[in-house]
C-alpha cells in the first residue's frame, strides 16, 4: 500500500481452520489490507462477499460444504479471486484456475509481503500470481484436462483462432506463465504501459476480465472465451 492509494484493498478471507483465518486477518490487517469479513466454507463466503463487496477474495480449497474449486465459479463474478491453499494437486490447481481464480498461492512457498504483494497485484491485474508449484502445475492442468483436444494446436493457430495478433500472442503466453506485467515489459524490451494496453485489447478479444479466465482461453480450457 503506498500513500496514493484512496483506500485500503477490501478481502475476505475464506478457510475452515478458525486459526489460519484469525493468522491471515492479522497479518494482512498489519500490511495495511482491510480484512471485511471472514467465512469458513465457500457457501458463505459468496453470502458475505455479496454484502461486503470485496476488492478480493482469498480462498482456501478443502472446506466442508461447498469447497473453494466450487466456490471460485461464483466468487469470481463478484470480486477477484485468489487461492490460498496447502493443496498443490495438479488437477486442483487447474480447475481452480477455470473456474475463475486470478492465481493460486501455495501455503509456505511465500512470506507475509510476498502475500500482501501478491493481493495488490491481482486487484490491479497486474500478474496471476503462482507459487513455484502452482506454476508448473497450472500449464500441465490446463493442457492436460477436459480440453486436451487443444493440446497440440500449433501456437500460431491458437493465435489465429483467438484473434490475437503476433504480439498480443507473446504477451499472453508470458501471462500464463504467471509473468507480471513489469516482467513481460522487461521481456518484451516494453514500457509496462504498453504491456497493459496489450492486456486490455487482449482481454476484449477473449471477452474475459480476469487473467485467469484469460490463462484457460489461451491453453485451449474453453471453447468460448468464458465471460465472468
Amino acid at each position: 500500500m503506498t500513500s496514493k492509494d484512496p483506500r485500503p484493498i477490501r478481502v475476505l478471507v475464506v478457510d475452515d481452520n478458525p486459526v489460519v483465518r484469525t493468522g491471515l486477518t492479522t497479518l494482512l490487517e498489519s500490511g495495511g489490507v482491510q480484512v471485511v469479513g471472514e467465512a469458513s466454507d465457500g457457501a458463505q463466503a459468496i453470502e458475505l462477499a455479496r454484502r461486503a463487496c470485496p476488492d478480493l477474495v482469498l480462498l482456501d480449497v478443502r472446506m466442508p460444504v461447498m469447497d473453494g474449486v466450487a466456490a471460485a465459479g461464483p466468487l469470481s463474478g463478484l470480486a477477484k479471486v485468489l487461492m490460498l491453499s496447502y493443496d498443490s494437486d495438479a488437477e486442483v490447481i487447474g480447475a481452480a484456475i477455470r473456474n475463475g481464480a486470478a492465481g493460486y498461492l501455495v501455503h509456505g512457498a511465500f512470506g507475509a509481503e510476498e502475500l500482501v504483494a501478491a493481493i495488490a497485484d491481482t486487484v490491479a491485474d497486474r500478474s496471476s500470481p503462482l507459487s513455484p508449484q502452482a506454476s508448473r502445475a497450472v500449464v500441465a492442468a490446463l493442457r492436460e484436462g477436459p480440453a486436451d483436444r487443444h493440446a497440440e494446436t500449433p501456437a500460431v493457430d491458437r493465435r489465429a483462432e483467438l484473434g490475437l495478433s503476433r504480439r498480443e500472442a507473446e504477451v499472453m503466453d508470458l501471462i500464463a506463465r504467471g509473468r507480471s506485467n513489469g516482467e513481460i515489459a522487461a521481456m518484451l524490451v516494453v514500457s509496462e504501459y504498453t504491456v497493459k494496453n496489450h492486456v486490455n485489447r487482449i482481454f476484449a478479444k477473449l471477452g474475459v476480465r480476469a487473467r485467469g479466465a484469460a490463462i484457460a482461453c489461451w491453453l485451449g480450457t474453453a471453447d468460448s472465451p468464458p465471460r465472468e
